[in-house]
């Protein structure tokens, strides 16, 4: 590559947006370029090459590969039966699709909300996009070790419903993505990390313990921000959370609940204990 073109490559980079280079994350539809571009606005991002600009117009709903199939969740096939060998393949691509997803979630969260908040704020969810594409990464790797891809089997296809739910309120989103849908992983992930080495697969069961530990921060964030628009509101955080969650979580929260990854998170009991 010249000089000439290496500095207008890095002219383009500057131009772009923070808002324009997150559209380029949620219009990509294969799941390897997906992860590059969350990789590179990432990286483009720490470096001060995308204006802090955020009014580039997010999709309604990410763009999504030829497969996986997408299912609702009724027709969803169950995953106990099989060998040992299927029934993991099938857990891992479960997970690998919600962190699919999970880049996402949270470059939307970037595009759609960044200019409410401090800077910070962007910095906080870039990281988090990354850390989800690696997660995917990390999964995806699994699979093909297993003789297996993503999108060899169908996902969930209502995991995006929390994303439209929550499209024109930030303190909304933060109340339900990271501070239910996260959380609850919170409280189920260690439990399949057992599931694992029960199942003599303690590379799966490494992988998901290095995801329950991003997770925590990912949840912190939430947390950290939900708080901070409370602040602005002038609202108990507590009670509004709850009233956020009655109003925009149709699933119920069910225990039992991890209180201590929670409480690292910054999640603590006054938010969910007695919440149904």
């Amino acid at each position: 590559m010249t000089s000439q073109n290496q500095t207008a490559q890095n002219q383009t980079a500057q131009h772009q947006t923070a808002g324009e280079a997150v559209r380029n994350v949620l219009m990509t539809s294969e799941a390897a370029a997906k992860v590059m571009a969350a990789r590179a606005a990432t990286r483009q991002w720490r470096k001060g090459a995308l204006a802090a600009d955020f009014t580039a117009l997010m999709p309604d709903v990410p763009a999504r590969p030829a497969r996986p199939e997408l299912l609702r969740p009724g027709q969803m096939p169950r995953r106990g039966k099989g060998t040992s060998l299927t029934r993991r393949i099938a857990l891992i691509h479960a997970l690998a699709h919600i962190e699919f997803v999970a880049i996402d979630l949270a470059f939307d969260m970037i595009g759609r909300f960044g200019s409410q908040f401090p800077r910070e704020f962007a910095d906080d969810w870039f990281r988090v996009g990354a850390e989800e594409a690696m997660h995917f990464v990390l999964l995806d790797r699994r699979l093909r070790e297993m003789g297996s891809f993503y999108g060899a089997l169908p996902a969930h296809d209502g995991l995006w419903d929390a994303a439209k739910e929550t499209a024109y309120d930030a303190a909304a989103r933060l109340a339900i993505v990271p501070m239910v849908l996260e959380a609850r992983g919170l409280d189920i992930t260690l439990d399949t990390v057992e599931r694992f080495h029960a199942m003599g697969d303690p590379l799966t069961a490494k992988v998901l313990n290095r995801i329950f530990h991003d997770e925590i921060n990912h949840v912190s964030f939430g947390t950290k921000w939900f708080e901070w628009c409370c602040m602005q509101f002038k609202s108990d955080p507590h009670r509004y959370w709850k009233e956020l969650v009655k109003t925009h979580f149709r699933g119920g929260l069910k225990p039992p609940f991890n209180d201590s990854a929670r409480l690292a998170a910054g999640l603590t009991q006054e938010y969910y204990i007695g919440v149904e």
